[in-house]
């Protein structure tokens, strides 16, 4: 595998994510005062049809992604992101609070694009390096074009119902440039499919084969990947809010500037896998990656309720702790899961197992916050859920670690015997 293939598809990977983000995120860099809806906060609310349209999309994706190859990737990413970009203006013209469902509209189709991309590049030897690479999306994209929100909105005095329309005009040139680059990817060659296992489409019968010979496994990477994703959404969603309280409002750098070096060592750890040519490590590697995310988190978190650790330090530590596992799941876990248990099959199955449940806590936990807990400041529930991800993490690497460990030994002995 040539250093030009994978940096050629590794750029091509991320530039269309990044992109994607221009028409998910911006809409969170602004705070749209002090308006709600039957006593919810607008701003909650938007979030929340987001959430529920990428939700549903990715139950929707157990059954579209594992099952969709060839060309007709690349014609439904081109139909899903111009979906999601009209539904950005009909929530610039449609006044509130209805055009909150344009955001359920929204979140419809984006919440398909990480598998159609990622359909691109798995099943290579270079898939972890490609993958980090468009994980790493994950991390900077949101910083990114969050500031290309606040910055329309501060500069150039959009408002903030046209803003994210906007921000995704200004993404279209590089997306259409993404999408180029990824349609031109040849297919994984002969060598890819004997070290990786072949990548096939799995049918219903494919899918609950393989549910049931993991099922332990599966449950518990459910509940650490919803842990994951739910401290990711509040990470990304409520940053300014987060801010304001550490006392740094009105500096939207800091959306972009606390996530480079998290993205920077991230991508240098989950890139480094690479080398891990023999499957069965480079898969418990993972478990060891989640249980180091859980530590660091805990250790940060405690620190931080001390006055131990500043809030911009916190805030890059703490999301370093989060995504260094997150990201494993996105380019490491799957794919050489798949590997070492020499199942042919695809990670688009298990990946959408996965964010089915963890957006679906993420909706749950912004209703506890709006109604359970609505006087709880936002730095104190940072706080809360720091810790309570942190000990999940700690506890699930370890139950998963025994438990793929003994299965693994089992086949074995199948086979032997």
């Amino acid at each position: 595998m040539s250093l030009g293939f994978i940096v050629y598809a590794s750029s091509a990977a991320f530039i269309t994510y990044l992109s994607m983000y221009a028409f998910r995120k911006p809409f969170t860099a602004a705070t749209y005062g002090s308006l709600k809806v039957w006593g919810v906060d607008y701003k909650i609310m938007l979030i929340f049809f987001q959430l529920a349209g990428y939700t549903v999309s990715k139950y929707l994706g157990i059954k579209f992604i594992s099952e969709i190859h060839g060309p007709r990737r690349i014609w439904a990413l081109c139909l899903l992101m111009l979906t999601a970009w009209l539904a950005l203006f009909f929530f610039a013209i449609i006044p509130p609070p209805i055009n909150a469902f344009c955001m359920f509209l929204n979140g419809l189709p984006l919440g398909l694009i990480w598998g159609l991309v990622f359909g691109y590049l798995e099943g290579r030897r270079s898939t972890e390096v490609l993958g980090a690479v468009m994980a790493s999306s994950f991390i900077l994209s949101s910083g990114i074009t969050k500031s290309a929100g606040s910055y329309l909105l501060s500069e150039f005095e959009v408002s903030e119902m046209w803003m994210p329309f906007m921000t995704g005009l200004l993404f279209i040139p590089l997306l259409a440039a993404g999408l180029s680059m990824l349609n031109s990817l040849l297919a994984p060659d002969e060598e890819d499919m004997i070290l990786r296992t072949e990548r096939i489409p799995m049918r219903q019968d494919d899918r609950k084969v393989f549910f049931l010979t993991f099922a332990p496994g599966i449950l518990i990477s459910i509940i650490v990947y919803v842990g994951l994703t739910m401290f990711r959404d509040l990470r990304d969603n409520f940053a300014v809010e987060f801010w304001t309280a550490s006392g740094h409002a009105g500096m939207p750098g800091l959306l972009m500037i606390t996530e480079i070096p998290i993205s920077i060592t991230v991508l240098i750890i989950i890139s480094l896998l690479i080398m891990m040519r023999d499957n069965r490590i480079a898969f418990y590697t993972n478990f060891l990656i989640m249980f180091a995310g859980g530590f660091i988190l805990i250790v940060s978190t405690v620190s931080f309720s001390f006055g131990l650790m500043g809030p911009v330090f916190w805030m890059i530590v703490s999301g370093f702790s989060m995504y260094l596992p997150y990201m494993a799941y996105h380019t490491l876990y799957f794919e050489r899961w798949i590997a070492c248990f020499r199942v042919r099959s695809n990670a688009g199955y298990l990946m959408y197992m996965m964010d089915s449940a963890g957006y679906m806590g993420s909706m749950v936990v912004l209703l506890l916050k709006n109604f359970m807990v609505p006087d709880l400041s936002w730095m104190d529930f940072f706080i809360i859920v720091s810790m309570i991800l942190g000990v999940v993490l700690v506890i699930s690497s370890w139950t998963a670690f025994r438990y793929f460990r003994r299965l693994h030994y089992s086949l074995i002995n199948e086979v032997h015997s």
